[in-house]
């Protein structure tokens, strides 16, 4: 990406970073609002604007626009870990909830463990339809995210009351 569009190394770390700073500064908002609208719209919201936003990187030209979209990537991501935490505590008990927890944790390696290949194959396709190999590994990134955004607000329930597979006992 750095020698496509000719971004100098310090030009990249800082788009690199700039994306924390984007993340900090929306994570408590994010949080209330997760309160406010419910877990499974905004749970919903965080996973398709940022495989939204994580698309449109494809298209940068400009360190600007590194920098706007890596910003936008992190207010995007903000409220997304402890959202997930707020929703699986509301589906456990106290008893079961650090292991809900860790397993929604272990999702954290096992994504690198297969990223990692699929990204090295996704390196081979340089100018397949026109695109640069890191303009591929945008577009694979993004898409199933939006997918799966949309899957998590059509199939997820907000509360276990509001769950028709449950008996009102459970």
């Amino acid at each position: 990406m750095n020698s496509d569009l000719g971004f100098s190394s310090t030009a990249f770390g800082f788009g690199s970073g700039v994306f924390f700073l984007g993340y900090c500064l929306f994570e408590v908002p994010s949080n209330l609002l997760l309160d406010r609208v419910g877990a499974r719209r905004w749970i919903s919201r965080i996973i398709v604007s940022w495989g939204a936003i994580s698309v449109a990187m494809m298209f940068v030209r400009t360190p600007l626009t590194f920098y706007i979209l890596r910003f936008m990537l992190g207010a995007a991501e903000a409220g997304f870990f402890p959202g997930v935490v707020y929703y699986l505590s509301l589906w456990y008990p106290e008893t079961q909830r650090a292991r809900a927890i860790a397993a929604f944790m272990t999702a954290i390696p096992v994504t690198g463990l297969i990223g990692g290949p699929v990204s090295g194959a996704l390196l081979g396709l340089d100018g397949v339809s026109g695109l640069a190999e890191w303009q591929w590994l945008f577009l694979v990134e993004g898409l199933p995210a939006i997918l799966l955004g949309v899957i998590v607000l059509v199939y997820l329930t907000d509360r276990p009351e509001a769950a028709h597979c449950l008996a009102p006992a459970e």
